[in-house]
């Protein structure tokens, strides 16, 4: 697994599936989950509107 540097989705791909993005990370570090983007305080404090697993810091 690994974590987008444009918008910390944490995905297998090549390419981000939410930014389409192709600079990855290994090296990231907390997890959150996001269900419900619409009613997330989180997902929006990450500016995502994807669901999905995303990082909460990328080194």
């Amino acid at each position: 697994m690994r974590a987008c540097r444009s918008c910390k989705n944490i995905s297998d791909e090549n390419i981000c599936p939410v930014c389409k993005g192709t600079e990855f990370s290994d090296d990231y570090s907390g997890l959150l989950i996001v269900l419900d983007p619409e009613n997330s305080i989180l997902a929006e404090k990450l500016d995502t509107t994807e669901e999905g697993q995303y990082a909460l810091k990328i080194r």
